[in-house]
């Protein structure tokens, strides 16, 4: 039962996971002589939010799946990100100067309009596999 309702998560968790990594985050650009670099960090926002989504199972008295981002697998300055990055609205110290803060945007609400698109899906194959092991235990 555990297998089969986590593999109905696995199709929304790979979809979470591939919309992060492809998401657009834009800002508004280098007004007229603001000077540029390389970001300090080669740490990679996107691919490490995908690496933190992850799916729990439980077939208690509530079966079902969830998935979420597990926030101890962030770095301490990334635990927000996943909330914040969802209201569409990132804003944030310029390599870490705190005088100076840039605002990025973002699709607003990417996170919830994923999981709306596999809802009915998820709760329809959870049903069926509630009702596969009712039949066997009767």
């Amino acid at each position: 039962m555990q297998r089969r309702i986590r593999r109905a998560a696995e199709p929304l968790r790979d979809d979470l996971q591939s919309t992060i990594r492809g998401l657009p985050i834009r800002s508004a650009g280098r007004g007229s002589g603001k000077r540029g670099g390389l970001s300090p960090t080669t740490r990679p926002l996107r691919a490490t939010l995908a690496g933190a989504i992850r799916i729990s199972v439980r077939t208690t008295s509530n079966p079902g799946a969830r998935v979420w981002v597990d926030k101890g697998l962030l770095p301490p300055d990334l635990r927000n990100m996943p909330q914040v990055i969802n209201t569409g609205r990132i804003r944030h110290p310029v390599f870490g100067n705190r005088r100076r803060w840039a605002t990025q945007t973002a699709p607003p609400l990417w996170w919830d309009k994923t999981v709306q698109r596999h809802r009915a899906r998820m709760e329809s194959e959870v049903a069926r596999v509630i009702d596969d092991v009712r039949r066997q235990l009767s």
